[in-house]
């Protein structure tokens, strides 16, 4: 190691010290190098080295990586010179050998990084010994090469001028069929040795498998312009079908305690993400998945078929795909049909022909008597944690990631767009939970509670079918005065549900009695009953 590098090494192992007196001059000694030409080629080489420790690598590859947002453009002052750039390429990519996994997934970001800037122009070699190096039979430096090509990918597709998006798109079309062939051959070794019970292998194996599919998912969604028209896109999006069941399968069978569990999770997830990504991004290439995605959101959500086998991410990640469909713009005909466009129509035609009669009544129906139904954790922190319990997390985007907002979610948007089917659906739920319900039927007092958080969700949509006025003097107002401990779930309800129909439907001179219901409430000794914000006046 030359004298350069020695006085670098050294400064990086005294910004490592939990030692002031060394930490503070190493800091400020670094931060004068930043602009000196040469030293992100001694940071290169430094974190390269893999018999010096980890923490000094670690922050060698943390101030390569700082450098290249502030020096690596040419316009920047005290950029990199050229000949540094092409010197510094070419060290990042001689070998795929990182041993420590962290290092190796910020190498990966640190490439990506260079990539955003000078890919392909500058650096034409980079893709093609990426490729390379995924081929190749030794392990480590596959799986390593694999990493860098999902971040630089990844990176590649984020770029948002029309120029950049074109040689993303050249690129896609050139790397699809590789992409493809990968995914499948690392998905097929996976299950193969996950059955015969090589739970290493396997947990490798999966590894790639969960990394090819990233990169797919990056390609399939921001590479294509009219994917519909690339039969290799249309096939691996049906593919995603299949091999989401046989994985979802496979966690069954390898159950909770396997090495393999999260990562299979978390692929299956990513399953769902394409689907979603690409819903999103492409509506009308979407419209010959709806029919799939309908049938396997809907089959694992509301019939036996899921039962073992969704786990909670899972089941959100369906009922988003449902509620996307549902809402979905481009699925709508205008007003006047003649002024629809001919992909609209299509779509509405197939979500017709899905959301039958019987369909919707059994989605409404386990949407409020299953997925409605407060949960043995959640009524845990209710006695726990009220105030917690107490905080609703049902603003902005938590419906995307959490159970409970995902579902009251997807019944608005299902209740809006099929009232005539659903109303009396919801009517005859709440019929039959009219009068008091018994405090020793903790399963009774749960359902009245969902069914009155569907009553008040959909508060807007059922303004004609409901004389609250009269509910709420012969029914609710009683309801209320219920002062038993185990009816508190039914008195919070109660006075949220009047909050969602006050500003609906609810005569002035009615508002005495609920003053006076209210003012007995803020009594009540339960925190999270009288801790609830109170109707508008």
């Amino acid at each position: 190691m030359d004298n350069a590098s020695s006085v670098v090494l050294q400064a990086l192992t005294h910004a490592t010290s939990q030692d002031t007196v060394l930490l503070k001059p190493a800091e400020e000694q670094l931060r004068q190098w930043e602009t000196q030409p040469g030293f992100y080629s001694v940071l290169l080489n430094i974190f390269n080295n893999h018999m010096l420790d980890v923490n000094v690598r670690w922050l060698a590859v943390l101030y390569f990586k700082n450098g290249i947002d502030r020096y690596w453009r040419r316009v920047a002052p005290h950029a990199l010179t050229e000949e540094e750039k092409t010197s510094l390429r070419a060290g990042l990519i001689t070998n795929f050998n990182e041993p420590v996994n962290q290092i190796a997934t910020q190498i990966a970001v640190l490439i990506a990084k260079v990539a955003r800037l000078d890919c392909p122009r500058q650096w034409p070699e980079l893709i093609p010994i990426l490729l390379d190096s995924v081929k190749c039979q030794d392990g480590l430096r596959q799986h390593r090469a694999l990493l860098t090509f999902y971040h630089v990918t990844k990176t590649l597709a984020s770029k948002r001028l029309a120029q950049d998006k074109r040689l993303f798109q050249d690129l896609a079309s050139g790397i699809y069929t590789f992409a493809c062939s990968l995914w499948n051959h690392h998905t097929d070794c996976f299950l193969q040795q996950v059955m015969s019970g090589d739970q290493a292998q396997a947990l490798s194996s999966l590894e790639r498998t969960l990394l090819s599919l990233k990169v797919l998912r990056k390609l399939t969604v921001h590479g294509f312009q009219e994917p519909q028209q690339n039969v290799e896109v249309m096939c691996f999006l049906n593919a995603v079908f299949e091999r989401l069941k046989q994985f979802l399968e496979c966690s069954r069978q390898v159950g909770p305690g396997s090495l393999c569990r999260e990562k299979l999770e978390k692929t299956t997830i990513l399953y769902t993400k394409v689907l979603l990504d690409f819903l999103e991004l492409h509506p009308y290439a979407f419209i010959s998945l709806i029919p799939r995605s309908l049938e396997l959101a809907v089959g694992y959500m509301f019939t036996p078929a899921g039962e073992g086998l969704a786990f909670e991410r899972f089941t959100v990640q369906c009922m988003n795909l449902i509620k996307t469909i549902v809402k979905n713009d481009a699925y709508k005909p205008c007003k006047n049909i003649e002024d629809s466009k001919p992909e609209s129509l299509e779509a509405h035609k197939i979500k017709t022909a899905f959301f039958t009669h019987p369909t919707l009544t059994e989605i409404g129906r386990r949407l409020v008597s299953h997925y409605f139904l407060l949960t043995e954790e959640e009524l845990t922190m209710w006695e726990e944690d009220p105030e917690s319990f107490a905080v609703e997390e049902t603003g902005g985007d938590s419906w995307k990631y959490s159970l409970r907002p995902c579902t009251e979610v997807l019944f608005l948007d299902i209740f809006h767009n099929y009232s005539q089917t659903l109303t009396p659906v919801l009517l005859e739920m709440v019929h039959n939970l009219q009068g008091p319900s018994n405090l020793e039927d903790p399963v009774q007092l749960l359902m009245k509670d969902a069914v009155y958080n569907a009553v008040g969700l959909a508060a807007y949509e059922l303004f004609d079918n409901v004389d609250f006025g009269q509910w709420f003097k012969n029914q609710l107002l009683c309801e209320l005065q219920v002062s038993h401990n185990r009816y508190k779930l039914i008195r919070r309800r109660v006075i949220w549900l009047i909050g969602q129909w006050i500003s609906v439907k609810f005569k002035s001179d009615l508002r005495p009695l609920l003053y006076e219901a209210i003012l007995s409430l803020m009594q009540d000794p339960d925190l999270v009953v009288c801790g609830l914000r109170r109707p508008q006046h």
